[in-house]
């Protein structure tokens, strides 16, 4: 949506398109400070089933941006939005100006993916995702008609094998941690595959000790990533940690930091780094690479890639499939036992 002049008319003339029609509507005024406070309160009429309304095209990205974060902070973890629809809204308004919302054009975005990607594969395949599902919204909320990243291919990006670590590798690291609280949430990690994130806002009425299992649970202070519940047995190993927190604990939260305080994720990953580091492991190794361990120890010992993928909580196969590198091991190992 942009102001122009044209020789058949001395006002300013104000052009927007609705799915892919262009349509021109005079602002009546040939004074441009007139004719951008015309643009800036002019709504698109738009027919949607059936039923015409007045479509508000006129929001500014970073009005649109504001508005995004804001809806997001009520079910989406704090780190969830500083590392990823912060940096790509950044970015994004970086590269096109804080533009309105409705200038976003497929060329555009394509553009701005390509430009991400030349520096970092992974972080455009981030942005393309965030974005995707930020426009998606727009849509929703009556701001866009279509979503343009739709018409624009996902950037490609090579999966590279996760980084897991093995039962002694744990134990080298859980010797080099002072902390008895982080020595449990380390071992935690390693026997369920939860993120930590799931770990640090797990309540005791998540386990049900009649069937020994962990149920990973919504709530209105915390949403799974999949948004989704699973379900998780306990682990031997699991129980004696479960039973250690309980000693003392008032607390509605299994790991606390000894009030009823919850704890920081940062800091719990960054004291795994430090003990990571004391143990001369290598340094590719981080907490989430613990979940990747509970993956990858699975697979070797057999398990279904379809049970993995259910006990860790992803939303389609393809993304447990990274691990059947793993599976084809175990196989030629077998053969070569022959």
């Amino acid at each position: 949506m942009f102001l122009t002049k044209c020789k058949r008319s001395p006002f300013y003339q104000l052009v927007y398109e609705v799915e892919g029609k262009r349509t021109t509507v005079s602002t009546k005024t040939k004074d441009i400070n007139e004719a951008k406070k015309f643009l800036a309160s002019f709504s698109i009429p738009y027919k949607k089933n059936n039923v015409v309304f007045e479509l508000n095209n006129s929001i500014m990205l970073s009005k649109f941006r504001d508005e995004y974060i804001n809806y997001l902070s009520q079910s989406t973890s704090k780190a969830y939005i500083e590392r990823s629809i912060k940096p790509a809204f950044k970015f994004l308004i970086e590269f096109t100006g804080d533009i309105l919302l409705a200038d976003l054009t497929v060329r555009l975005l394509d553009n701005f993916i390509n430009s991400r990607f030349k520096i970092s594969h992974s972080s455009a395949s981030l942005y393309y995702r965030t974005i995707k599902a930020a426009l998606t919204k727009a849509v929703t909320w009556d701001y866009l008609t279509t979503n343009p990243l739709k018409q624009i291919k996902a950037p490609k990006v090579t999966k590279s094998i996760p980084v897991s670590i093995s039962e002694a590798e744990l134990i080298d690291i859980l010797n080099h941690t002072p902390n008895q609280l982080m020595k449990n949430i380390f071992t935690f990690a390693f026997y369920t595959g939860m993120r930590l994130g799931e770990i640090l806002n797990m309540q005791w009425n998540w386990i049900d000790k009649n069937q020994n299992l962990i149920i990973i649970k919504n709530s209105e202070s915390f949403t799974t990533k999949s948004k989704k519940e699973r379900i998780i047995p306990i682990h031997q190993k699991v129980k004696k940690i479960l039973d250690q927190q309980a000693l003392n604990n008032k607390s509605d939260y299994v790991f606390i930091n000894g009030s009823v305080n919850s704890l920081n994720s940062e800091f719990v990953s960054k004291q795994f780094k430090k003990a990571l580091r004391a143990a001369k492991l290598n340094d590719d190794i981080h907490f989430h690479s613990l979940r990747h361990s509970f993956a990858s120890n699975l697979v070797q010992r057999g398990v279904n890639l379809y049970v993995v993928k259910e006990l860790l909580g992803h939303e389609d196969i393809k993304t447990t499939q990274v691990y059947s590198h793993l599976t084809q091991r175990s196989l030629s190992t077998a053969v070569n036992c022959l």
